[in-house]
């Protein structure tokens, strides 16, 4: 059978589908995050990139500004220091946008919270987080495991919207010297 008579008789290959369908696919396949090392957690997130695991293939291509990028991968000690920055960068990032916080710091404050007064108890009392990588640090399949979870997040249209979100810095009581 040739081509010329196929579309004679109207076996034609013809794909028919939601525009939203064809959007969530698109954002889910080709997620481009803004990463930025904060601790020992940003060497095995530069893993991840490196040819044994190549998160290209997934779609995840990193980019330097935040007006170019729809994902945030946090991963390390989110400091009272640095939280304003990461707040003012993912406010740069153009929605959609999404937030893998990895690492036991960025999630909850790791080991240095409780005997530090520097240390954030998580980075999403700062922004909305979408997806967890728990570990000390995890491995780079790990943080492939979150893309992959957050690619499924996204095809079915689930989003994470920000709840009220605590003061970094709790303003300091004044003292009145009268």
């Amino acid at each position: 059978m040739t081509q010329d008579h196929r579309q004679k008789t109207g076996e034609a290959e013809v794909i028919l589908t939601q525009i939203d369908a064809v959007l969530k696919w698109s954002r889910s396949s080709s997620l481009w995050p803004m990463t930025f090392g904060l601790a020992c957690c940003a060497i095995e997130m530069m893993g991840a990139y490196a040819s044994d695991y190549d998160l290209d293939r997934l779609g995840v291509i990193p980019r330097a500004a935040p007006r170019q990028a729809d994902l945030m991968i946090v991963s390390g000690t989110v400091t009272f220091k640095m939280a304003d920055r990461i707040k003012e960068l993912y406010e740069q990032m153009a929605p959609p946008r999404y937030v893998i916080s990895m690492g036991s710091c960025a999630n909850c404050g790791g080991p240095y919270w409780q005997h530090g007064y520097h240390v954030v108890k998580g980075v999403d009392r700062i922004i909305p987080v979408d997806v967890y990588v728990p570990g000390c640090p995890p491995r780079p399949e790990a943080l492939i495991g979150a893309i992959v979870k957050l690619q499924e997040k996204i095809q079915q249209g689930e989003r994470t919207f920000p709840r009220r979100l605590t003061e970094v810095n709790p303003p300091q009581e004044e003292e009145n010297n009268s």
